[in-house]
């Protein structure tokens, strides 16, 4: 309860009233309307322990919270395990890509065989989850060519994970061209357009890698 007095003391109607069109399908009193920044703020300022412990929670804004507060722990073991813990929870996209582990980098070896066991759940978010690790931890020095096999590999219909599906290959795209381009031509139709399309939208790919893209649409 107390927490749910912070937030409401910090609830902006205006930003409330659109995020909910942000955060689609969920009951009218979920959101709160709470600025990120203030969010961050208040993760610092209050006992986060009693907020991790219990789940499920009524509010987005205790989701976000939660996620907030995985993503800066340092203890990977204990990390991960509440990671695992809080993710049959995750019922939206945006808490799911704001649950972003920053201790997970370190551990990639480790945390790799997780990932691929997330790619295979039935649950939803926690595959768009097992996506975004691979996107945010996998395409610099830990990438591996199986990793693009993975996710081209995902045939699932929910839409929030195709477009995760589409942001992680327009990420491989801009770095790790080579290995991702030949993937990329054999992604099912939706999927490749999808594909091309954030590439070109992004500015870490180069005009010269869009106009190549571009003639594959």
């Amino acid at each position: 309860m107390k927490i749910e007095k912070h937030l409401l003391a910090l609830q902006d109607t205006k930003y409330r009233d659109f995020h909910r069109s942000l955060v689609p399908g969920m009951p009218e009193d979920y959101i709160i309307g709470v600025r990120m920044p203030a969010l961050r703020q208040l993760a610092k300022d209050i006992d986060t322990e009693g907020l991790i412990a219990e789940l499920p929670h009524h509010y987005y804004e205790e989701n976000q919270l939660h996620a907030i507060v995985l993503s800066g722990m340092k203890d990977y073991e204990r990390c991960l395990t509440e990671v695992e813990r809080f993710l049959p929870f995750v019922d939206n996209w945006a808490t799911c890509d704001s649950l972003r582990p920053r201790c997970f980098a370190k551990h990639s070896d480790a945390l790799l065989p997780h990932v691929r066991r997330w790619l295979k759940s039935k649950h939803e978010y926690t595959v768009r989850f097992g996506i975004g690790m691979l996107e945010a931890y996998y395409l610099d020095e830990a990438f591996s060519e199986e990793h693009l096999q993975w996710v081209a590999a995902i045939r699932r219909e929910e839409y929030y994970i195709r477009m995760m599906q589409a942001w992680y290959f327009a990420t491989a795209l801009a770095k790790q061209w080579e290995a991702t381009l030949p993937v990329v031509t054999t992604l099912p139709d939706w999927l490749h357009r999808k594909a091309i399309q954030k590439a070109c939208e992004s500015f870490r790919v180069s005009d010269e890698h869009k106009n190549i893209l571009r003639t594959l649409k």
